[in-house]
């Protein structure tokens, strides 16, 4: 009764509903880590998130280059035969990666972690070959899902993995960043086997058939992954990841622990329906290529995501500091004046993200590869330029304004690349632009005004907060 309750509320469009469900489930998950947030804030210091931040960034930069990017090929072959070669060729470069890893963190433990400045971060070091084992084995089975359209599955997998990540953190918080790291690695891991089980029972017949001939002949046809996306995805996560390892070298654990924490809420939710809409484009925009209906797709999908991360973006602008320092408490504030300068690059970032595997789908890995490098040195220049000025808030101007400027121009090449024209992107923009600035016009009114949280601030918080969700509504009824 309730599951056919749920299904006659799915939208009837196969692609919103396929993001319906995704969405659902990334956002059960997401919903529970940043409730969590604000009780761990209050178990561990800022040093604590810090270890968490160097070590998340390192098994995140690892990760992209587990499988060497194959998993990116899985969805695309016409015949399940020839991508099952690529799921075997990506678990054989996975372990491969992990029991490289394994050496390295035996012999240069204390030197890797004395690199990033966090010296106590040597003793916990163990846990990321496993960890890179792990989540390299889920991303390749993961691609497999999005390749049989199993969303349904995946989704049951983002809300486990938060619940069990969540679960570590705060139930074993008396072992200090052990608990962190230990729910970092978990978070990433659950729901490997469920994916696993469901790759292999539904096609046992297609693997049981695999030929070493075969997976060669399959790492010679998608070579260009590794040779293109790896480095694409490679600058891309180093560029994302860079900033916590930078502000601990550079300031300390402690700067790179309130990072995390302002790029967690801003990420966490504006990626949370921008990531199941990339999941279902990708495995839409090939046949979408095919039949001459790329562009309207590509349209369609920017205007839509404008409207809904518009009106996050500017209440951050307005009161990031306030809200961050009233949820977590009053030595978090930094992360909320943090969160001001990173919201116009969120903004775009998940705008722009989410059309970012046009660039396998049109086979421009090379384009993909420029940009990411482009990207990866602005970041790292913006922040080492506001280290030696020996200025940790224009560090993040500069980070986050470069970081704008690198996604606007992507967005502007996935446009003109898809056949759309200049209008595509412009209108949507300002449409979301004029309608947000409505939406926050309450908040506005306290910008720039002393108020130390008074009841008028929160009236103004909860009346924009009201606007958003009718807004967000709106749109909702519109998706169906």
């Amino acid at each position: 009764m309730i599951k056919d309750t749920l299904r006659r509320a799915l939208p009837k469009s196969r692609f919103a509903r396929s993001v319906s469900i995704l969405a659902g489930g990334t956002a059960a998950g997401q919903a529970i880590t940043i409730l969590a947030s604000p009780l761990l804030t209050r178990l561990y210091s800022p040093e604590d998130f810090g270890l968490l931040a160097v070590f998340a960034a390192l098994l995140g930069i690892l990760g992209v280059i587990a499988s060497l990017r194959y998993q990116l090929a899985i969805p695309l072959p016409e015949s399940d035969e020839e991508a099952a070669h690529v799921v075997v060729l990506g678990l054989i470069i996975v372990a491969a990666m992990s029991l490289l890893a394994t050496v390295l963190v035996i012999f240069f433990a204390q030197p890797i972690a004395d690199v990033f400045n966090t010296p106590a971060l040597a003793n916990y070091l163990w846990l990321l070959p496993l960890g890179l084992l792990l989540s390299g084995i889920y991303q390749v089975f993961n691609y497999w899902a999005i390749r049989v359209k199993a969303f349904t599955p995946i989704a049951r997998t983002k809300l486990t993995q938060a619940i069990a990540a969540v679960t570590v953190k705060l139930g074993a918080y008396t072992l200090g960043p052990l608990a962190l790291l230990l729910g970092q690695v978990t978070g990433q891991a659950v729901g490997t086997t469920s994916l696993g089980a469901l790759t292999i029972r539904n096609r046992w017949a297609v693997f049981k058939a695999i030929r070493w001939r075969d997976i060669r002949a399959a790492a010679r046809r998608y070579v260009r992954f590794p040779i293109y996306s790896t480095w694409g995805g490679l600058f891309n996560t180093a560029g994302s990841q860079l900033p916590p390892i930078l502000f601990a070298i550079l300031f300390s654990p402690a700067a790179a622990g309130i990072y995390m924490i302002a790029h967690r809420v801003l990420a966490m939710p504006m990626s949370l329906i921008g990531k199941a809409i990339a999941d279902v484009f990708f495995s839409s925009a090939a046949e979408a290529r095919r039949n001459g209906n790329l562009a309207p797709l590509v349209a369609d999908i920017h205007a839509k995501l404008a409207h809904i991360a518009m009106p996050p973006a500017l209440i951050l602008i307005l009161a990031g500091p306030d809200l961050f320092a009233f949820v977590f408490g009053a030595d978090w504030r930094q992360a909320g004046e943090f969160a001001q300068w990173m919201a116009p690059w969120v903004y775009l970032v998940f705008i722009t993200s989410p059309l970012s595997t046009l660039f396998s789908v049109l086979e421009k890995q090379a384009q993909g590869m420029l940009f990411q490098g482009i990207l990866l040195v602005t970041r790292g220049g913006g922040l080492i330029l506001g280290a030696y000025l020996g200025d940790i808030m224009l560090a993040v101007a500069l980070f986050a304004g470069g970081s704008a400027l690198c996604w606007l121009g992507f967005l502007v090449w996935i446009i003109r690349a898809s056949g759309n024209t200049w209008k595509a992107l412009w209108l949507p923009t300002f449409q979301a632009l004029g309608l947000g600035a409505l939406i926050v016009t309450p908040l506005a009114m306290f910008y720039g005004v002393p108020h130390d949280l008074a009841a008028g601030w929160f009236a103004a918080i909860l009346a924009t907060l009201l606007f958003t969700a009718l807004r967000y509504s709106f749109l909702l009824k519109r998706a169906w």
